[in-house]
């Protein structure tokens, strides 16, 4: 569908100016949506970072997630849920309600030179938060920005989380970093430095519940907390390590094993789906020399993981003291896939144990502006290499390529492909106020540009046709309420990914995907979730729909195939 006809479909209503930000506001701002449906909603929307589909133990995984279990248990669980497949392109879908490409971020923080690919969220959409202000919520953000390459407190702040409608913010403006001392952390505008004993998921946490304590007034509140668990560097505190000591020394091949036997036990997994075989470029366990070092890095994984709930545990809690929790609307979702991604885990040990290295600690506070420390504040050298026993703030190491295998159960590749493994995560939904059948699955597909359109839904707030003076893009998403009563969601225009030339289209049970830069392959998911038998030779009519869908679609949300982004940049853009 064009952007005129997208704009065609839309009742907008003239813009007024609300502080820094021209939005248009719905006739009905503060009461429409409290009518025979109740008071508007409160809205907590939590993201984790680099997670695979079958982690938590609501969606088959082993990793002790009993509050989020519980929030599952009265509330409902998505099964086909999707994301981008990479961590900033999410992000900026998730905040705009558009495709990442439409919102600037095609690919990664880097300007590649055409419209979809700045690499800074765009002025021609507007934040959930923006939008919901609109209508008299309370903003509020805790964790992980990654929307603009400008990290540094002495530098632009254009599209700093304050300046894109949140009220109060916590958290890092960077994607990654130390967990025990994370580059670009700021309250509100201002840098601040880690206090004694930081650990910054159990910091996000504490923010994200002072934030609901300090709330006041009638207006409800709209709460982001964007966690960076589970992301590399595999850190974590040893008294949550040691829960899973012992846990993985079966390795991954039963791991997967177990896993696939429980999501078929739950109904999660239709037992004619087959389990993907095993990574080729994956060893069997059997055949791994450094069992006692992988089996760390899943434990730290584990650790981080169940941290991360208690802090989700705290939330809930808070929301409990306040006499909030009813109606206050939780999601639960992740931004990518398992993360291959064997960062800080190859090579020798790095800097070489055989030659000590004097540092000097650093001072009080000294910012720490690095992706990766060159040392702990207190001076020690910060490791990586393979061998190097992940946890402690002196380490920086992933989990690896074949615990991802592992978290993306059944399904088959990773984080930046669009296979099933790189875009299909849990959304767990909580609302004791409107949703009375708890403990249910929803089948409906559902995407990150869903969730602005639902926020809107239940707020009553209006999608706006201008920021300021400039007009954005129209909404691409489809709200969930729809799904919440078990009803189906109309999206007629299908659903689409594209990430590093990876590419995927899907038109109901249809999805026809790509592997840069390999032939498009068709699945039917209804029949072959886990993308097992290849039926593109069979029903080329099909395959040419999906791509002649594909093609309109990446000509309208500012899509450049890969192997363009590598070209010199175009003039005059």
């Amino acid at each position: 569908m064009h952007r005129e006809s997208l704009l065609n479909r839309r009742q907008f209503v003239q813009g007024v100016g609300l502080g820094a930000v021209t939005l248009a506001l719905s006739p009905h701002l503060f009461g429409g949506a409290e009518s025979d449906a109740g008071p508007r909603p409160n809205i907590v929307l939590i993201m984790s970072d680099d997670m695979g589909f079958s982690d938590i133990g609501c969606y088959g995984g082993e990793i002790h997630t009993p509050n989020l279990d519980r929030l599952a248990a009265h509330g409902l669980r998505f099964t086909q849920f999707y994301n981008t497949a990479r961590c900033c392109p999410t992000r900026a879908a998730l905040m705009s309600g558009l495709y990442q490409h439409q919102a600037a971020v095609g690919h990664m923080m880097g300007d590649k030179g055409y419209p979809g690919y700045r690499g800074d969220l765009s002025d021609r959409c507007v934040t959930i938060a923006e939008v919901l202000k609109t209508a008299g919520y309370g903003t509020y953000m805790a964790g992980k920005w990654h929307l603009t390459p400008h990290t540094r407190p002495d530098g632009p702040k254009y599209n700093w989380p304050r300046q894109r409608g949140f009220d109060r913010f916590f958290g890092t403006i960077h994607g990654a970093g130390s967990f025990y001392d994370p580059n670009s952390l700021m309250l509100d505008n201002e840098p601040i430095v880690p206090w004694e004993d930081f650990y910054y998921t159990e910091a996000i946490s504490d923010y994200a519940c002072r934030f609901i304590r300090d709330h006041t007034g009638p207006n409800p509140f709209f709460m982001y907390v964007a966690y960076t668990a589970a992301h590399w560097p595999m850190h974590a505190r040893e008294e949550d390590i040691a829960k899973y000591k012992g846990r993985y020394k079966k390795g991954w091949d039963a791991l997967r094993a177990e896993r696939y036997e429980r999501l078929k036990a739950m109904g999660l997994v239709d037992p004619k789906w087959p389990l993907t075989p095993r990574d080729d470029q994956v060893p069997a366990w059997e055949d791994e020399p450094l069992k006692e070092w992988n089996e760390r890095r899943m434990e730290v994984y584990a650790a981080m993981v169940d941290n991360m709930d208690r802090g989700i545990g705290r939330i809930v809690e808070t929301l409990r003291e306040k006499g909030q929790l009813d109606n206050t609307l939780i999601f639960f979702l992740q931004d990518n896939g398992g993360c291959a991604e064997e960062y800080g885990s190859t090579g020798q040990v790095r800097p070489d144990p055989a030659k000590p290295v004097e540092l000097k600690p650093m001072a009080p506070g000294e910012l720490q502006t690095r992706m990766v420390p060159e040392m702990t504040r207190d001076g020690r050298p910060v490791r990586m290499g393979r061998g190097v026993m992940p946890g402690p703030p002196d380490t920086f190491v992933a989990y690896g390529r074949p615990w991802a295998n592992a978290s993306n159960t059944p399904f088959r590749l990773y984080k930046h492909w669009v296979h099933e493994g790189g875009i299909s995560t849990p959304l767990v939904v909580h609302w004791p106020a409107r949703i009375k059948d708890g403990g249910r699955w929803r089948h409906q597909p559902g995407h990150l540009i869903d969730i602005m359109a639902t926020c809107l839904d239940v707020s009553g707030a209006r999608y706006p046709d201008r920021r300021r003076s400039k007009a954005i893009w129209p909404a691409e998403g489809r709200s969930l309420l729809p799904a919440f009563e078990d009803r189906p969601i109309d999206r007629p225009e299908g659903l689409f990914w594209e990430h590093e030339g990876n590419r995927a289209v899907r038109d109901g049970d249809w999805k026809l995907v790509s592997r840069y830069p390999g032939a498009w392959e068709l699945y039917n998911l209804k029949e072959d979730r886990t993308e097992m038998h290849n039926l593109a030779d069979r029903h080329p009519e099909i395959v040419h729909r999906l791509e002649a869908m594909y093609t309109a679609w990446a000509a309208r949300c500012q899509v450049v195939p890969w192997a363009e982004l590598n070209k010199p940049k175009p003039k005059d853009t």
